[in-house]
């Protein structure tokens, strides 16, 4: 994939997950924030923070969450960016995150 490519994917995965977490937001009390190409989730109670982001460089999206980073691939079968450990896509990893974070299931 060259980076052209890679960046229009990326970004229209970040821009579909913040309009599922933003509908999600006041239900599970989280505060969702597109930036820069870049995408925040902040808790208030607990208090933490994850970001979504490219990186351009590897063709990955990262997320950091839980002191964790998570690096995640374009997977052409599932036409989403995965975990490749778990196959997990972009929205299924932060709705367990987000969930881990509130200690109870979230769905986006």
């Amino acid at each position: 994939m060259d980076e052209q490519e890679f960046k229009n994917r990326a970004d229209a995965s970040l821009q579909q997950l913040y309009k599922k977490l933003a509908a999600a937001a006041d239900q599970y009390d989280f505060e969702p924030d597109f930036n820069a190409g870049a995408l925040a989730v902040e808790f208030e109670e607990p208090p933490g923070k994850f970001v979504v982001s490219p990186n351009t460089p590897v063709r990955q999206i990262w997320v950091s969450a839980h002191s964790k980073s998570f690096k995640l691939d374009w997977s052409d079968t599932a036409q989403a960016f995965v975990l490749p450990e778990t196959g997990q896509t972009l929205a299924d990893l932060m709705a367990d995150a987000i969930g881990r974070q509130l200690g109870q299931e979230v769905r986006l």
